[in-house]
């Protein structure tokens, strides 16, 4: 821990999550399993989002923003389906959806949260 900073899951070039003043901010979450379609791709990008949470203290009607990351705007609506159903309802944060090349052309989603403890 340095400064107050607790970092989990740190590998050679990022951790997968830090805290700091009550602050959690998780990397971009992506697919175990590239080879789904974008719905299964969320459903396990947004189930890691909710693991790292929990290991952190809190869930996701915390987080304070999101930012989502398309490999293909046309799978903004199938997206949409899933990440509707995972959003508490009022407990929406902001967000901002963009399409980005991807560093693996078969993820089709990523996923960056910060929320509060």
């Amino acid at each position: 821990m340095t400064d107050g900073v607790r970092r989990f899951h740190v590998g050679h070039r990022m951790s997968e999550m830090a805290i700091h003043r009550g602050t959690v901010h998780l990397a971009g979450q992506v697919a175990g399993d590239a080879t789904q379609d974008v719905k299964s791709q969320t459903i396990q990008v947004l189930a890691a989002v909710d693991r790292l949470l929990h290991e952190a203290g809190t869930n996701k009607t915390r987080v304070v923003t999101a930012q989502i990351f398309l490999a293909d705007l046309t799978d903004f609506a199938s997206m949409n389906e899933v990440r509707d159903t995972w959003v508490t309802p009022g407990e929406a944060p902001p967000r901002a959806t963009v399409q980005a090349r991807r560093v693996r052309p078969e993820w089709k989603i990523d996923i960056v949260v910060t929320a509060a403890l």
